[in-house]
């Protein structure tokens, strides 16, 4: 289902609240919503928290009824249980409570490991909190945006995530990028002046619609809807965002419905085989459907929920925390990082180094007096980290008293598009001065002369890697200032500031090389001093492509572009962004990490939006992964981390289907010439429940480094191929186990079904340590100890089975010694004949196509699922 033209669910849903709102005018929504422009009290707040409940599109709660549906809507199992019912009051009562007590062992068990992922993710999700400033009383707080009502006046800043549908009361060059609701590429200019009655959700200028993000400017808006009442809201309803899919989880899910058919098909064809032998009918009827659910791989789901939710307590001790369970996969995923230069390549403990001229003084003077955040009385500045690196420069000590004799009348603040900093002082005597500091490229433009010297020595700083900051001047009569007044400067010198290369940044970036990773820098600094920095830490070579370059070219342009440039530099969060979205669509996962305001766009815009820890509010709430160190060393154990649990999870699922469905065709194949059933009902499901326990052991097991080095992505045609190839040989030795019971030992149907049970669980158990690895088991890969004491313990209690006194219960008997001198022999040469196989099958095998980019839906649930709270997802329509 395409989420890029919602305005359809107007043909079965009336316009929202936003939609009524929007077109009437501010006095009268205010009056509607029985509030003001200075918000609610608390008072208030909290009473219509409990009238409309949280701010939720989607529920994170893990609950007991809703897993044990999972486990048992099967509708083979169904059948199978009906089929049981039956058969107990026929007169088969024993045989009946076998199956039925197996079939709740094969329940709990998936229930429990379940449950418990479930319960890991409820934790985790309750960590994860995001903020809306509100004005409460007049006062701004910070809410968390689960407890947004109908009524709160909200403020908006650049890269927020409207956190409910607004209906604005004003603006300040606010723009919105709604393309998450519309489709729209292009961000909207926001007024608040009320729009036509019947508008479409596109042409809504007057609100902000919740999970839209601000492209650029202020605002503040009245929330008119909150929840499921939300624009966002009724199309999350349409896509129950209350468990979000993997792309994997999403193979995997097709995939399962492909075996239900294949299934189905060939276990019809093993019924009518049975009855037309004249076997008893319900036997065959158990027979058959106990064979079907064999060859589904019941415990799937709970195999991937404990990979995850063993993957996210081992990622939270690398230092990387992610906000949702499915981030884990999706950071495996990832073949492009784009990144930002400062704190992640370099150091980011900025210093000041020098100053050019360097015989004057004066650059400092005006360079602190320029910071636009400098503290009352002269102190130390709140701005920037180059402000602060130049107010704590030695060099600077005996200038700061000048400071207080000076009075900062105006600031026009630093933007990206300027890239710098104005402002008006006044100095003793009364004289005001106009004082810009910022980008050397720009700032020189709007000077009256530039020595040729200063020009050649700035070339000389930049491409030695260093940063630098013009500063120029000129006398003013009016405090008043504009952008356009940045014109007819003196030059009065450059500063030049230290960044070197971060220790340990080579190496790391060579890790992210040797997990498949293409890293690329998208940085605000100048592009020699970017390129430098990348020479030095042994980035790929090539020219830079500049902010002015990226808006020269358009979208088909900019993404030929993308395959052979490793660095952008003087770049806007608008241009990050762009260069975000064009990456994805070349295919792949594209990651951006970013920590920085001007970083929201960006990290909105990614597959994985990744932050740390230190920084800014805005940048970690947009981000969906969290590094607790600033270090490329702790994203590339997150990485890792996320392709192991992929490889577990394709371990299960390789071997499942091969070994599976071999069995069906042993099934099938031996009731074609045996008088009896091959096997039980009861030990078919013995069988499963028992080979499915020692599964459970997949997610801890080691995974080969080759394994790591590149994204894998689902290949459903892959999998059958490795099934009808593997499946086939598991049956050889199904076959000469039946020849060895009737012809080597003469066995009766008791025996016969004892040895088939016992050789069917050991191949298909200990196979396992064949398919894990395409290197040789054990002694080039070394599976982990719990999965090693799991698969053999469930073989020796298959084998230990047949001699128990549960043996005439379950149908079994006592197996002679040779026999087990027959299945060693047999699982030697199963094995070996599995790995000869295995060699030949890795090496015709096609390597997998990459996907070619994400659908729309999954970046519109990815956004939904931050409206997510624990408790029951919110029905009500707020209005």
């Amino acid at each position: 289902m395409a989420v890029s033209s919602p305005e359809r669910s107007g043909e079965t849903r009336a316009g929202g609240p936003v939609v009524h709102a929007a077109s009437r005018d501010l006095h009268d929504v205010l009056g509607d919503l029985d509030t003001r422009e200075l918000g609610l009290t608390a008072v208030e707040a909290r009473r219509r928290l409990v009238q409309y409940g949280p701010n939720a599109v989607a529920s994170h709660r893990a609950r007991l009824l809703t897993v044990l549906w999972r486990q048992v809507r099967s509708p083979l199992l169904g059948l199978l249980l009906a089929a049981a019912i039956a058969s107990f009051f026929v007169g088969e009562r024993g045989s009946a409570v076998i199956i039925g007590v197996i079939v709740g062992l094969s329940v709990g068990l998936g229930l429990v490991n379940e449950l418990r992922a479930e319960k890991a993710a409820e934790a985790l999700h309750s960590q994860i909190r995001h903020l809306a400033l509100v004005l409460r009383e007049g006062v701004a707080t910070e809410v968390d945006v689960l407890a947004l009502v109908p009524g709160d006046v909200v403020d908006l800043k650049l890269g927020d995530i409207v956190p409910a549908d607004l209906r604005l009361l004003a603006v300040s060059g606010l723009e919105c990028d709604e393309a998450i609701l519309t489709g729209e590429s292009l961000p909207v200019a926001k007024e608040t002046d009320p729009v036509a009655v019947g508008a479409g959700l596109g042409d809504l200028t007057c609100a902000a619609l919740m999970g839209t993000v601000v492209h650029a400017g202020v605002g503040r808006g009245v929330v008119v809807a909150t929840g499921a009442g939300t624009e966002l809201g009724a199309i999350a309803a349409g896509l129950d965002t209350a468990l979000m899919e993997t792309e994997f989880q999403v193979g995997l899910r097709r995939f399962s419905l492909l075996l239900v058919y294949v299934a189905g098909a060939l276990t019809t064809s093993i019924f009518v085989l049975n009855v037309v032998l004249q076997r008893p009918v319900l036997d065959a009827l158990l027979f058959s459907l106990a064979i079907a659910v064999g060859i589904t791989p019941q415990l799937l789901p709970a195999v991937v929920s404990s990979s995850l939710a063993t993957g996210s307590g081992r990622m939270r001790r690398k230092r990387v925390l992610v906000k949702r369970l499915v981030c884990i996969e999706d950071l495996g995923d990832i073949d492009v990082l784009l990144t930002d230069k400062t704190g992640t390549l370099t150091q980011g403990s900025i210093e000041f180094s020098h100053v050019l001229p360097s015989e004057s003084g004066e650059p400092l003077l005006w360079g602190l007096l320029c910071s636009g955040h400098l503290g009352s009385g002269g102190g130390a500045p709140g701005g920037n980290q180059l402000d602060t690196a130049l107010w704590e420069a030695h060099a600077g000590e005996a200038i700061r008293p000048r400071l207080s004799s000076y009075k900062t009348l105006t600031v026009l603040p630093f933007d990206h598009d300027r890239r710098r900093v104005s402002v008006v002082v006044k100095d003793e005597a009364g004289l005001l001065t106009l004082v810009s500091k910022g980008a050397p490229e720009g700032l020189l433009e709007r000077c009256t002369q530039v020595p040729d010297a200063i020009r050649a020595a700035l070339d000389a700083e930049f491409a030695a890697g260093n940063r630098v900051v013009a500063v120029a001047t000129r006398r003013v009569t009016s405090a008043s200032l504009a952008a356009s007044d940045e014109r007819d400067l003196d030059l009065v010198g450059l500063l030049v500031f230290l960044d070197p290369p971060k220790p340990g940044a080579a190496e790391a970036l060579q890790r992210l090389a040797s997990l498949g990773i293409a890293v690329k820098v998208v940085t605000g600094d100048n592009a020699a001093v970017a390129v430098k920095v990348c020479h030095d830490l042994g980035l790929a070579e090539g020219a830079a492509v500049t902010g002015a370059q990226i808006d020269a070219l358009d979208d088909d342009e900019l993404a030929a572009a993308l395959a052979t440039t490793t660095v952008f530099a003087r770049v806007t969060p608008e241009q990050k962004a762009r260069v975000v979205r064009l990456q994805r669509r070349t295919g792949g996962g594209v990651a951006f990490l970013g920590d920085g305001v001007n970083d929201a766009l960006a990290l909105h815009a990614a597959d994985v939006g990744i932050s740390v820890d230190s920084a800014t509010d805005v940048a970690k709430d947009a981000a969906d992964v969290i590094l607790l160190d600033k270090d490329l060393n702790v994203l590339a154990d997150g990485v890792a981390e996320g392709r192991r649990i992929f490889a577990n999870t394709i371990k299960y699922v390789l071997m499942g289907t091969s070994s599976n469905f071999g069995n069906m065709f042993s099934a099938a194949g031996a009731s074609l010439f045996l008088s009896f059933l091959p096997m039980l009902p009861s030990q078919i499901l013995l069988n499963n429940v028992l080979y499915d326990a020692s599964q459970l052991a997949i997610p801890t097991d080691n995974v080969d480094e080759e394994q790591l080095r590149a994204p894998s992505h689902w290949d459903i045609a892959f999998i059958r191929r490795f099934m009808l190839f593997f499946g086939p040989l598991s049956s050889l030795f199904d076959f000469a186990t039946f020849g060895i019971m009737l012809w080597v030992f003469d066995s009766g149907p008791a025996q016969f079904r004892s040895g088939w049970f016992v050789e069917s669980l050991a191949t298909q158990t200990l196979i396992i340590f064949a398919i894990r690895t395409r290197r040789v088991p054990f002694v080039s890969s070394r599976p982990s100890l719990t999965l090693t004491v799991s698969a053999l313990g469930v073989v020796l209690i298959g084998a230990a089975l047949p001699s128990t006194p549960l043996a005439h219960q379950l149908g079994f008997h006592a197996l002679p010694l040779g026999f087990f001198a027959a299945l060693g022999a047999m699982v030697l040469g199963y094995l070996v004949l599995i790995e000869i196989g295995k060699t030949w099958f890795f090496r015709a095998a096609v390597a997998p196509r990459p996907p070619e980019g994400r659908s729309p839906e999954r970046h519109f649930r990815r956004r939904a699922a931050r409206f997510s709270t624990g408790d029951v997802l919110q029905k009500s329509s707020n209005r």
